[in-house]
């Protein structure tokens, strides 16, 4: 079983602006809700990769029932605590004229320590040995940073496989529980390292040096010029696809979706590039935060082209 937390939940609202302007009125063509936040993303395309997950965390108000009602509506398993306020709602503007997607995001809701200690039972209970767990996103304002290290350690200490996909502190603290796989993007890496990372050397320094420090996997995702898979003495890096994008929310959630059901064993590394590349490939041609479909992750297997770096 994987289970997904997701502290900072949303309605990811969708709206496609023909030639976006700053500082003008500007139409909305199309308008799209779904049920949001970056563990929700990864259980749904778990769910269409026909896996199985449970989805846990906070919500809250009217929009923590809508999420709750579209997650009833997929056969998503989930387990949330609902807590005062209202989850957020954030606003993704899609300009299918300039090809730019922006992103406008509202802050979360107040969770308490005890509210925290909730979540954290619901989400050990009945965990083994067997259990994946994926930390994934930003949390609330004034959870401490320490939080998904926290989890992470005590995972680990229950034999469980640990994904982190985070920012800034949380990354930073989260690698210390030596998780076994960590995804950031190039631009959250170099936060990280403290400094750019101008080309692809360096990034494979940077890998270098975070699997020194226990991490197992590393997956580096670098937007149009694909993903680097550093893993043992193996660094590879994959080309991304040419495809009809539609929205770039959540390419990173697949990947994680898809890097947390590859198993392990010969050719790991190939065969979670492949995934993970043809996953996010499919998750972008859909609108919103909608998963791709089975049969579009297939089609792209065999698309991906990778070459060894070291």
């Amino acid at each position: 079983m994987i289970k997904t937390v997701t502290l900072n939940a949303a309605v990811d609202k969708t709206v496609e602006v023909q030639d976006f302007r700053l500082g003008a009125v500007n139409r909305i063509s199309k308008l799209q809700l779904d049920a949001g936040g970056k563990g929700i993303n990864v259980s749904k395309v778990i769910q269409a990769l026909k896996g199985e997950s449970i989805a846990l965390g906070a919500l809250a108000g009217r929009n923590g029932e809508f999420i709750q009602a579209e997650l009833e509506r997929r056969g998503i398993v989930h387990d949330f605590l609902f807590v005062q306020g209202e989850t957020r709602v954030n606003l993704k503007v899609v300009d299918p004229v300039n090809s730019t997607f922006t992103d406008i995001n509202e802050p979360g809701i107040v969770i308490s320590e005890s509210e925290l200690e909730q979540i954290e039972a619901k989400i050990f209970q009945g965990f083994t040995s067997e259990t994946s767990l994926v930390l994934s996103g930003s949390v609330p304002s004034y959870v401490t940073p320490s939080i998904y290290r926290r989890w992470l350690e005590r995972a680990k200490a229950l034999g469980g496989k640990t994904f982190l996909d985070a920012d800034g502190e949380l990354l930073r603290e989260g690698i210390k529980a030596k998780p076994f796989l960590v995804k950031p993007n190039l631009h959250e890496l170099e936060k990280l390292v403290g400094q750019r990372l101008p080309n692809l050397e360096d990034v494979v320094k940077a890998a270098r040096n975070i699997l020194h420090q226990g991490v197992e996997v590393l997956v580096v995702s670098l937007g149009a010029e694909g993903a680097l898979f550093a893993y043992e003495d193996q660094v590879i890096q994959a080309e991304a696809l040419s495809v009809d994008v539609k929205s770039t929310v959540g390419a990173g959630d697949s990947m994680v979706a898809a890097l947390s059901l590859v198993p392990p064993g010969e050719d790991y590394l190939q065969r979670a590039a492949r995934w993970a590349i043809a996953t996010s490939a499919a998750q972008v041609t859909t609108p919103g935060t909608q998963p791709p479909e089975l049969d579009t992750v297939l089609a792209y297997l065999n698309q991906v082209r990778y070459r060894r770096l070291t």
